[in-house]
């Protein structure tokens, strides 16, 4: 579809796709702007009530307005430039983000923990917004946050999640990404409500400190029993510096009865804000950095169970400075 036209929008290149459609980006030739394209399958509106539920969504997200959420610009159905009238094609138009996803930019290494909590803080603020209009988006997960040049974190594809082709469509095309980020009730197919974002942010932020998923494992069953019936590994036990409150905060967002897990993102938001990090100021702005190699090395030292048992650290965690030892006793930031 690149260099073709979809109704009044040129596709100049494709950004990615995924089991819920491609992502192009295009210029708007009505506003001269650029904006991102996600094109669904032809399936994916195959009754009216399909087609009513999706549009009737993607309008209540389209009305919200936040500076971490991705603007919905518009949706409609097109034929797409030389296809067959019978190609009708849904999309949704919306703010294009020049940046890169956080499932990209964890592949290149954990955060630094400042950055982690400043990032889930501004996506709870999104899911707040969203909460409060009765939008729930159901799909949050790292590969739908992208951070702009600026470090600026945007929540995309609110407007699809709710919708049921979207609900048969991910059911059809389950990544195991997707399935990890998923709350149990979720997994269970049970009705969900908005603490099931709650937990999915929870997986997010994890998955920022740790540089893994809570809940991974090969197969997308494994991935969903574990959800089920297993804790994660304890962030203080992944790497060294962890506060212990950050590890409660994310224990509470992570937990697998709704009823015990943070009950709105006011609270999520008032918690992460409350943590007193001591990084330099490079360090609480802009685009995160992931760990040195120094840093890394740390890391893996703190899972050395051998040298724990024997008394004896590994000498990465000897080269500790004597502040960041006393945080680890602590259990939290001086």
């Amino acid at each position: 579809m690149v260099d073709k036209h979809l109704s009044h929008y040129h596709i100049t290149a494709e950004l990615g796709r995924g089991g819920m459609g491609i992502v192009y980006l295009a210029t708007d030739t009505k506003l001269d702007r650029q904006v991102a394209i996600k094109v669904l399958p032809a399936s994916a509106l195959t009754s009216e009530s399909d087609r009513a539920r999706f549009y009737r969504e993607a309008k209540a997200a389209a009305s919200l307005t936040h500076p971490h959420i991705a603007i919905i610009h518009g949706v409609d159905e097109a034929v797409p430039e030389g296809a067959s009238s019978e190609e009708l094609r849904p999309f949704i138009a919306m703010e294009y983000v020049d940046g890169e996803t956080l499932e990209a930019l964890i592949e290149k290494g954990p955060f630094k923990v400042t950055d982690a909590v400043r990032i889930a803080s501004e996506v709870a603020s999104a899911l707040q917004t969203a909460h409060e209009a009765e939008v729930v988006h159901r799909d949050i997960k790292s590969a739908n946050v992208i951070l702009s040049k600026k470090g600026v974190a945007k929540v995309l594809d609110f407007g699809l999640a709710q919708t049921a082709a979207s609900t048969k469509l991910t059911r059809m095309g389950a990544t195991l990404g997707t399935a990890s980020f998923m709350s149990p009730e979720q997994a269970r197919g049970e009705q969900v409500d908005h603490r099931t974002d709650i937990f999915s942010l929870g997986v997010i932020l994890y998955h920022m400190v740790a540089g893994r998923l809570p809940f991974g494992a090969e197969y997308e069953q494994a991935v969903i029993y574990s959800i089920l019936n297993e804790d994660p590994e304890p962030l203080t036990a992944l790497r060294t510096g962890v506060p212990m409150e950050l590890e409660r905060i994310v224990g509470k967002a992570l937990a697998k009865d709704r009823e015990l897990r943070y009950q709105n993102a006011a609270d999520l938001i008032v918690d992460l804000k409350a943590l007193a990090l001591t990084e330099t100021a490079s360090q609480t702005s802009g685009r995160p950095t992931p760990l040195t190699s120094a840093e890394a090395a740390a890391t893996a030292g703190v899972a050395t169970a051998g040298a724990a048992a024997a008394g004896v650290l590994p000498l990465p965690v000897l080269l500790l400075p004597l502040r960041s030892m006393r945080r680890k006793h602590s259990g939290h930031f001086l």
